[in-house]
């Protein structure tokens, strides 16, 4: 093999990561396969590749004879002389071969079967190579965008991001950055088939693990993860380092780590909740915000009773249910939420139906003794064990557990029936009284609507009583005008018919007065 070759087959190596020895096994089954079609089947035939050194041997084994009937596994004496001089007739004897005595067809061949196994190597290393990663986030560049799906470009390999994996919110376009966790790796004719997620809990904790150096390092642990993505979601963290704030160290100083991360997922609402070994202690925290009274477990059916105030039933319950559901999901517990009204109410009934065994008509003192030692206090404790349960009592045998059961049914089926008809009067008092409020309320809103229409109708008398003294107080200001016009038209007549009477008189006078002159003159002077 010369360099050339060698390099190039460094290369190849070097560029897919391929492993040498699958590489040499490939050249040798390809070059075998080129030899067998070349010297046919049945043909014993040595392929050996060194890509190290860069050197095929390849040989085929003949039988040296005298007369050569098969020249695939036979050679002659003469021919057999010129590859060894002391060969001799009988012996099998190993013939080099030459790839280039396969021809170009032969060549070409061992090509695509180098090509092929390179390929499928590949595509085995990716597959492997993702499905270790499981669960990690991964981040790639849109290729493609459709109504059910995007393909995302990745490393050496594309993504399948489908509709249902992404996010109300999510909008993407070509070309642009998009992250996700890698949900599923699958083998496909065309190679690995990488399915996305961003809705997949495994996202949010990655997400976490990228914000948060403690929950990277591990010192932060994410217990479990409860979403309903896009919308919110609940984790549940502990802290293995006593000194480290798991809730603190996941929020960051003012918010800045878990607002990165509703930032990715667009808006998502995220509920960061410490972890408790205490299943009370736990649903309680998981279901904040509401604040809860009491909590009660069960654990036969891991389910937990709790309870809280009337005004925060709601908030507990959540939108749709959803506060209460994914706490359920965080916890792993069936929450049973009821309000204080509703739980007084149980308790009520629940007393109401109590039938204590020594109370049960048809079992005796004796027996009623031997029950309650035996942790059976009630009527009901009786239904729930059955007659399985009772005959494992000392004493009890099949009939008696059998009229046990009678007794218990009939004393239960009473104390019921008399509880529904007590309800039942209780209910009927309560709509007679609701009916009687419901009466009154209306008498009293018929009494005020009366009263307001009275009110109404005496505004309008006053009103229309203010509109006639007025229309009288302005006919009499009008009729005063009048007059008060007319006397001071008199007296402006008055006034000038006094001054035309002085003007006549100032006439007079000075008429008078010019007829005198003349005497004046004439008038002799003052004697001595």
């Amino acid at each position: 093999m010369n360099y050339e070759l060698s390099e190039a087959l460094a290369q190849l190596i070097r560029e897919k990561s391929l492993d040498k020895e699958l590489v040499a096994e490939t050249l040798e089954a390809g070059l075998l396969s080129a030899a067998r079609k070349k010297l046919g089947p049945t043909a014993d035939i040595q392929v050996s590749v060194d890509v190290d050194a860069g050197k095929i041997e390849m040989s085929v084994s003949k039988k040296v004879t005298t007369r050569v009937h098969d020249p695939s596994c036979e050679i002659g004496l003469a021919e057999a002389h010129k590859i060894r001089k002391d060969a001799k007739c009988g012996e099998i004897l190993p013939v080099q071969l030459s790839v280039v005595e396969f021809g170009r067809n032969a060549i070409q061949a061992v090509k695509q079967v180098l090509v092929q196994r390179v390929r499928e190597a590949e595509r085995e290393r990716i597959y492997n190579e993702f499905h270790d990663r499981i669960g990690e986030i991964v981040r790639g560049t849109v290729q493609q965008v459709d109504r059910s799906s995007v393909i995302v470009k990745l490393e050496r390999t594309e993504g399948l991001l489908p509709a249902k994996e992404s996010m109300p919110r999510d909008r993407f376009r070509h070309g642009e950055y998009v992250r996700a966790c890698i949900l599923a790796v699958d083998k496909s004719s065309k190679g690995p088939q990488v399915t996305l997620s961003r809705t997949h809990p495994d996202f949010l904790k990655g997400l976490f693990a990228g914000e948060v150096p403690e929950v990277a390092d591990g010192i932060v642990e994410i217990k479990n993860v409860a979403r309903e993505a896009g919308n919110r979601s609940k984790i549940c963290v502990v802290s293995n380092d006593e000194k480290v704030d798991a809730v603190g160290a996941c929020v960051g100083v003012k918010g800045s780590r878990v607002q990165a991360v509703v930032r990715e997922l667009g808006g998502e609402r995220i509920d960061i909740v410490p972890w408790s070994a205490d299943a009370v202690i736990f649903v309680t925290r998981a279901l904040s915000p509401a604040k809860v009274i009491e909590a009660k477990v069960c654990e036969e059916d891991s389910r937990i009773e709790v309870v809280v105030a009337d005004d925060q039933l709601s908030l507990a319950i959540g939108k749709g249910g959803q506060n209460a559901r994914l706490a359920a999901r965080l916890t792993g517990w069936k929450i049973d939420l009821v309000s204080l009204s509703q739980k007084e109410t149980l308790v009520a009934e629940e007393k109401a139906l109590r039938v204590d065994v020594e109370n049960v008509d048809g079992i005796s003192p004796k027996l009623a003794e031997k029950l309650i030692k035996a942790g059976i206090e009630t009527g009901q404790d009786i239904e729930r064990l059955g007659t399985e349960g009772l005959l494992e009592i000392q004493g009890v045998g099949e009939k008696t557990a059998a009229r046990l059961l009678t007794l218990a049914s009939e004393a239960v089926a009473a104390a019921r029936e008399e509880f529904e008809l007590e309800k039942a009067r209780a209910a009927e008092e309560a709509r007679a009284a609701e009916e009687a409020k419901a009466a009154e309320e209306a008498r009293a809103a018929e009494e005020a609507k009366a009263a307001e229409e009275a009110g109404a109708a005496e505004e309008v008398e006053e009103a229309e009583k203010a509109g006639a003294d007025e229309e009288e107080d302005e006919e009499i200001a009008g009729d005063a005008e009048v007059a008060l016009e007319a006397s001071t038209a008199e007296d402006v007549r008055e006034d000038e018919g006094e001054d035309e009477a002085v003007a006549e008189r100032k006439e007079t006078n000075v008429g008078s007065n010019e007829e005198e002159e003349p005497a004046d003159e004439i008038e002799p002077a003052d004697e001595k």
